[in-house]
This record gives structure tokens, C-alpha cells and sequence, in this order.
């Protein structure tokens, strides 16, 4: 089981496998059984967004058991959100945002055992 950070620009947290576009990050979902997923959405000019990557676990019911929202693009993140939250199934949990500190630091602690 692994966690998903998909984000042309940031750096990856730890305990993340690092999706730097939308393809990559479909090709994780498709592969791995993923746990938590952070979604970007701008990911650099000419590039698919995060609403590509929504829609392509919506098509082929790629969903990790756990979803988070990190961008800064504000009308990119309503858009995901609202698609998500009208498709996603019930066992998967849906923030409208970034991770709290918290997991963070959970996840981090994970890795380094």
C-alpha cells in the first residue's frame, strides 16, 4: 500500500511516492493499491490538471481509500471536489484540502521504520 503526492512544483512529503503529472499518477492508481492520494491541480503549462486525474478514477474506479486536495488554485479544487464528491464510493474518504500536520507527521514516522 502506498500514498500518492501528485504536484509538478512541490516537494514530495515524506512516506509520498511523488506523481509529477497526471499521467504518472493514473499509472500509480492503475498499479498500486493506493491509501492516501493529495491531488494538485495545476501542474504546469500544456500539462492535464487534477480534474484528468478525477476524472480518470472516476472512469476506471481507481479510488484510494483516502483523498486530499492540496492545491492553491481555488476554482481547480471546487471543480475536483465536486466531482469526487458526486462519484466517489462511500468507503472513501474525501477532504476538501490539504493534509493536517498530523497525518503528515504519521506518515513520516512510517517511512523512517
Amino acid at each position: 500500500m502506498i500514498h500518492v503526492y501528485l504536484d509538478d512544483y512541490r516537494r514530495c512529503p515524506q512516506g509520498f511516492a511523488l506523481a509529477r503529472n497526471a499521467q504518472e499518477c493514473l499509472l500509480m492508481l492503475e498499479e498500486c493499491e493506493v491509501n492516501i492520494l493529495s491531488l494538485d491541480y495545476d501542474l504546469g503549462p500544456g500539462e492535464l490538471t487534477g480534474k484528468a486525474v478525477v476524472q480518470g478514477m472516476i472512469t476506471g474506479q481507481l479510488f484510494p481509500r483516502e483523498i486530499y486536495l492540496h492545491t492553491s488554485s481555488m476554482p481547480g479544487k471546487r471543480e475536483m471536489y465536486e466531482l469526487l464528491y458526486q462519484s466517489v464510493p462511500g468507503h472513501v474518504k474525501l477532504h476538501n484540502g490539504p493534509m493536517p500536520s498530523d497525518v503528515l507527521e504519521r506518515i513520516a514516522m512510517e517511512a523512517q521504520k
